[in-house]
C-alpha cells in the first residue's frame, strides 16, 4: 500500500473511535471525561438539510474508504521494466483494480515507454518483438495485464557503391 493511501485509513479509524464512549473518569489525570467522543447535535445547512454529527462522521468514513479503494490520483497502469540487454527491454504492465476505462491504452503505454528509452539511449527507433494482453485472475479481483519486449535500433547506413 502506498503511503498516500494511509490518510483515508487513518481518517476512517478516527471516525470509528469517535463513535465509541469513554468510560474512564480522567484523561491522563486531567479533566474528567464521560460520554461519546463525537458530540450529540446536528449541523443545519438549511431548514430542510439538517445532519447529525454522527451522520457526517459516517459519511466522512465512507468517503475515506472509497478513496482508499479507488484512489483517483493513482495511475491506471503500473509498469515494471526489466533490461534484457543494452538494447532490449521487457515491460510488464498491470491495471489497478478499480478504474474507469483505460482498457485499450496498454499498447500506447508500451510505445510511449519505448520511445522514451529510445531517446534516452540515443537510438533512432525501436521494434516491438513481442506483445500480449490478458486478464490475470487473482483474489479478490482480476486485473488486466499486458507485457511486451522491445528492441532499440540504430539507423542502418547503406554502403555507398563506387561508380
Amino acid at each position: 500500500m502506498r503511503p498516500t493511501n494511509l490518510l483515508p485509513l487513518f481518517l476512517g479509524l478516527a471516525v470509528l473511535t469517535g463513535c465509541a464512549t469513554n468510560t474512564s473518569n480522567t484523561l491522563s489525570g486531567q479533566l474528567p471525561i464521560t460520554g461519546p467522543i463525537i458530540p450529540s447535535g446536528s449541523l443545519a445547512l438549511s431548514t430542510k438539510n439538517v445532519y447529525s454529527y454522527e451522520t457526517l462522521a459516517a459519511g466522512a468514513m465512507a468517503a475515506g474508504l472509497l478513496y482508499l479503494v479507488y484512489d483517483p490520483l493513482a495511475p491506471n497502469w503500473s509498469v515494471e521494466e526489466t533490461p534484457l540487454s543494452t538494447d532490449t527491454f521487457y515491460l510488464s504492465m498491470r491495471a489497478k483494480s478499480f478504474r474507469t476505462g483505460g482498457d485499450g491504452e496498454a499498447i500506447m503505454i508500451l510505445k510511449r515507454r519505448a520511445l522514451k528509452l529510445q531517446r534516452e539511449n540515443g537510438f533512432t527507433g525501436y521494434r516491438i518483438l513481442d506483445y500480449s494482453e490478458g486478464i490475470e485472475s487473482s483474489t479478490p479481483f482480476s486485473h488486466r495485464v499486458s507485457e511486451g519486449t522491445i528492441q532499440l535500433v540504430r539507423a542502418e547506413v547503406a554502403p555507398v557503391k563506387a561508380r
